[in-house]
């Protein structure tokens, strides 16, 4: 509907140029709006206050021009001028009625957009460090980061779903020796287990299950013992890990190895083409990189003076190597706590020729656990934090996956579990899965009573005469640019923010309005309208990764 909007104002702009009306041929981009109050119509354009300085003239005077050149128009039902100079345009009830042929004909299909013309883009998420189960925090960057990911393939981006798998470095040494030290007392020794050792019932699982398969392990020197505790640690966890996410209903493309950077030299490889290109030196013993050239406060170091690696290293050629890999844009997850890490890592980017924005860091906030409106913070597997599992077993996962992408993700998130579990309309998913299922309900019903469901292209809506009706199939016009700007900007809170609107109007229309009524004609216009509602709730919530049921 905006672009054909946008195509006859300016018609009626280059007509105004022709018959010098207007006289300073700029052509501004002609932005068109949904107005806040729906009274000003269903579209607004500034067009004209957009062009006062180039025509020298009052923005009214520009706007009457506009609206004199477009005349008479099939499509509009009414065209005004508004204050300083606002052109407000309302519709007329055929165009919406096209809307829902639209809906009908494309079915799943509808709201799917082109603009990402097949660019490639990486979704890195999770990327949990293999030494524990996932908790809830992970589960709220995991909802995003997928959700994200269907987003942008919504809108015509070639995706990949991608987990770093963080298996070098002191933490999986970690693992190891905490593994070796539970391994051990289950062997009767008595040991002094390390302040820095994971604790948690989970590391005595492991420990009991190597002695299991292994019960040699225990007896092995300290290197040898600690490295085969590791191997071990990091494959099981990696197994609870991918089967809590596929419980989760995520699938990545592909699961990276950190390790795997350093056994093919590429953290050397990578620094090297830094060198190459002036981006590094070295001071004191220890190789620096130049990210205050990009905006950082400081410089970093890559390698420490001892020759080891920072963390910084390899995630340095990790990003160097997605690009490597030919993605257009970098999607980055990460916890709030890492927000100091965006400016070094864009500093990269940009030092490697690509723009900054080439790579997009969304920061997740952390989750406050609630029961009842109380603090929950007791956790029967790790001891000290609530496992994304026991909370997925207790409320489900389309409860989950909901509540995790209610708000932005940079923005703090209180899930309560009882309301999580509640079938109420006080329980938001709850609310809008049975606007679908309340669809199938009305459909099951017309079955019953041998009522057919109209059919694309042949039904006559002309029965759809109240103002609810028409504002539900406007709403449902919107979905596609709601689709659009969740992808521009990264954010799928706008898609719950748009099911959460539907779902309470058409709630709103149901306790008002029967769909099922003597007349034959609004029966049917009423059925092809909810049907409409019901296809889009399912397009929808498909892109959150929650089930559109059709019983509750």
């Amino acid at each position: 509907m905006k672009d054909r909007l946008r195509q006859q104002i300016g018609s009626a702009l280059q007509a105004c140029f022709d018959n010098n009306t207007l006289h300073s041929g700029v052509v501004p981009e002609i932005q068109i709006e949904v107005p806040g109050n729906p009274e000003h119509g269903d579209f607004a354009s500034n067009l004209a206050m957009a062009m006062a300085r180039a025509e020298r003239k009052a923005p009214r005077q520009i706007a009457e021009a506009l609206v004199a050149a477009l005349g008479s128009c099939d499509f509009l039902s009414n065209v005004e001028v508004a204050g300083p100079g606002f052109i407000n345009f309302t519709l007329t009830p055929a165009c919406w009625y096209e809307v829902l042929d639209e809906i009908t004909d494309k079915q799943d299909q509808y709201g799917l957009a082109e603009f990402g013309r097949g660019r490639k883009v990486q979704v890195e998420f999770v990327s949990a460090n293999p030494t524990g189960p996932l908790h809830i925090g992970h589960g709220r960057g995991a909802a995003v980061g997928d959700a994200v990911a269907a987003i942008l393939q919504a809108a015509g981006f070639d995706v990949q779903r991608e987990y770093y798998v963080n298996d070098a470095g002191n933490q999986v040494a970690t693992l190891g020796r905490s593994i070796w030290m539970r391994l051990r007392e289950l062997n009767g020794e008595t040991v002094q287990f390390p302040e820095d050792g994971y604790q948690g019932g989970y590391i005595r699982e492991l420990a009991a299950q190597l002695h299991e398969e292994e019960p040699a392990a225990a007896g092995y020197a300290e290197p040898e013992a600690v490295k085969r505790c590791a191997a071990f640690g990091v494959s099981k966890v990696l197994t609870w890990i991918a089967d809590d996410l596929e419980a989760f209903g995520i699938k990545f493309d592909n699961w990276f190895s950190e390790q795997s950077l350093y056994d093919r030299q590429m953290v050397e490889i990578e620094l090297a083409k830094l060198a190459k290109k002036g981006l590094s030196y070295e001071q004191d013993g220890a190789l620096w990189l130049r990210t205050t050239d990009y905006g950082d406060d400081k410089d970093r170091v890559l390698i420490k003076s001892d020759g080891s690696p920072t963390y910084f290293a390899s995630d340095v050629a990790y990003h160097m190597e997605k690009f490597d890999r030919g993605f257009d844009k970098v999607i980055d997850v990460w916890g709030a706590d890492h927000h100091g890490y965006v400016p070094r890592m864009k500093a990269v980017v940009a030092g490697l020729g690509h723009p900054p924005e080439d790579l997009e860091v969304l920061l997740i906030q952390m989750v406050n656990l609630l029961r009842d409106g109380q603090p929950y913070t007791m956790g029967k597997r790790s001891g000290n934090f609530i496992t994304l599992r026991e909370v997925v077993d207790e409320v489900g996962r389309d409860a989950c996956r909901f509540y995790f992408l209610m708000r932005r993700s940079d923005s703090q998130l209180d899930f309560d579990l009882e309301l999580a579990k509640r079938q109420s309309s006080d329980n938001p998913v709850y609310y809008v899965q049975y606007a679908h299922a309340r669809v199938c309900s009305i459909n099951r019903n017309a079955a019953e009573q041998s009522v057919p469901l109209p059919e694309s292209q042949r039904t006559d809506l002309s029965g759809l005469v109240l103002a609810e009706e028409l504002a539900l199939a406007k709403l449902l016009a919107r979905y596609p640019d709601a689709v659009a700007v969740a992808a521009q900007n990264c954010e799928p809170h706008r898609i719950v923010y748009y099911l959460q609107d539907l779902a309470a109007q058409f709630h709103s229309y149901y306790n008002r309005q029967r769909v099922l009524v003597e007349d034959a004609k609004t029966t049917q216009a009423r059925l092809y309208l909810v049907n409409g509602i019901r296809i889009v709730l399912a397009n929808a919530l498909n892109l959150l990764g929650v089930d559109a049921p059709e019983r509750m």
